[in-house]
């Protein structure tokens, strides 16, 4: 296991269980004891969590890991859904794309096809998220638009009012709306009601909205409601997505592709 998936793994054990001990750490993570004592003591630095004599607690943003350490799950699975998503878009389109490691992707493999490459067939892109406009921004064949708000060092998304004022004013062709969950009755949710209100805005004003999310996601819900299911007009997934679930989703009317 690479230190990203550790990481990613040890946070997981700590959101479940709120508290562990650097033995139970490695023999779970099969990682020796100094091992996880240096990833602990790295994770408090960046205030994920809160170092114990033997062990760790959780914090209360523990669940809303930064993407650096998310990047890792489901990785090929994103990749997959990423180029798909990508395909979709015709030349001069004006693209959504909220925060998160599948939409960061989905980001890069637009820019990576040669066809957008060619005068007069740029793209416009229309983000929250500062890790995904830094990447675009020296893309000449891409316009960026960044909605503005503040910054939520967990996810690098931007929320609030000043983001909403932008979006309110603009249409947005299709929009890829990443997900912390999505139920097939409830509809897409996050985890924290301000880029769940922004994602919110972004579904309304977009003619398309494609739910781009892996399959541990799928029958799922969060804190925060983004939109209901009515408005969801495509679920993008990979193709370990239970086939029950799918069809439930496919019964209250979301096409599925499972890539």
């Amino acid at each position: 296991m690479d230190r990203h998936a550790r990481l990613s793994a040890l946070l997981d054990l700590l959101g479940e269980r709120g508290k562990v001990s650097v033995e139970e750490i490695a023999t779970e993570l099969e990682a020796s004891a100094a091992t996880v004592r240096r990833d602990l003591d790295h994770l408090a630095e960046q205030q994920l969590l809160t170092r114990t004599r033997g062990g760790a607690v959780a914090q209360n943003i523990a669940y809303d890991l930064p993407l650096r350490y998310k990047a890792a799950r489901n990785a090929r699975e994103k990749e997959r859904i990423a180029r798909a998503a990508a395909a979709m878009v015709a030349p001069g389109a004006v693209v959504g794309v909220n925060g998160g490691t599948t939409t960061t992707e989905i980001a890069r493999s637009l820019v990576a096809r040669a066809d957008l490459g060619d005068s007069g067939t740029s793209l416009t892109i229309v983000t929250n998220a500062l890790n995904i406009a830094n990447e675009l921004v020296v893309r000449p064949q891409v316009k960026t638009v960044v909605t503005g708000g503040v910054a939520r060092p967990q996810s690098f998304e931007l929320t609030g009012p000043l983001g909403t004022h932008l979006l309110q004013e603009i249409t947005l062709d299709i929009v890829f709306l990443g997900v912390d969950a999505v139920d097939p009755t409830r509809g897409a949710f996050a985890h924290n009601e301000g880029e769940a209100n922004i994602n919110r805005l972004m579904t309304e004003r977009a003619d398309q909205v494609v739910v781009v999310a892996d399959s541990s996601k799928l029958g799922r819900t969060a804190f925060a409601h983004i939109c209901p299911t009515a408005s969801i007009d495509m679920l993008l997934t990979d193709s370990t997505a239970p086939g029950e679930l799918v069809d439930r989703f496919t019964t209250e009317g979301v096409p599925v592709k499972a890539v």
